[in-house]
């Protein structure tokens, strides 16, 4: 069997259709979700958002199990434009296929070492698929250092954040049926009892 069969059968068991909401619904509910994370982590234009995003947690089943393009599509379609108008760079985590790699612009990293790999929707997720596609230079790179994280169904995103992650508080705490997280990262406290802080990185 060629790689290419192989391929194409992965692809259709991502065919699973949104039955409870309409696609431009959850397309909203993603924008707003996003648009709500990069306000209160105060990003930066350049800064750099993580989201890990099981799209089989999205539409009520186990994660990894039941990978959906069509929810995946309307999500990212949701957090791209959300980072965009920010001016935020977004970084879609692989799942652990791929060993949580990530699909980001060339254009976020000054000095970028790419690993070789695509991302489908059984090796890498239907979101990080649809990042790749959308992307203007997509590359992937094993590992990175974000301002902030979306954590969209338990995918865990905190090997890729700063230190010190501080978890945020969202008003939505979930997405259709998908557990919900978010953090924000904080410059280390250095100097003891003697040192005083800028208040404006707390």
């Amino acid at each position: 069997m060629n790689n290419e069969n192989i391929g194409g059968n992965l692809d259709a068991l991502a065919e699973h259709p949104l039955t409870e909401i309409s696609p431009q619904e959850l397309e909203t509910q993603s924008y707003s979700l996003c648009k709500e994370l990069i306000e209160k982590a105060k990003l930066q234009k350049g800064q750099i958002l993580v989201v890990g995003c099981s799209s089989s947690e999205v539409i009520g089943e186990r994660i990894g199990s039941c990978s959906s393009l069509e929810a995946a599509e309307c999500l990212f379609q949701g957090i791209y434009r959300a980072c965009s108008e920010a001016g935020v760079f977004l970084a879609a985590q692989c799942c652990e296929h791929l060993n949580r790699a990530l699909v980001v612009e060339r254009a976020a990293l000054p000095f970028p070492e790419p690993v070789n790999v695509v991302p489908k929707p059984k090796a890498g997720g239907s979101f990080s698929t649809k990042a790749y596609e959308n992307f203007r230079d997509p590359i992937l790179v094993e590992r990175i250092q974000a301002d902030a994280g979306l954590d969209i169904g338990d995918t865990f995103i905190g090997m890729h954040l700063k230190s010190v992650a501080v978890p945020l508080r969202l008003s939505q705490k979930e997405l259709l049926h998908a557990h919900v997280t978010a953090a924000r990262v904080r410059p280390k406290f250095i100097g003891g009892i003697r040192a005083s802080y800028d208040e404006r990185l707390l």
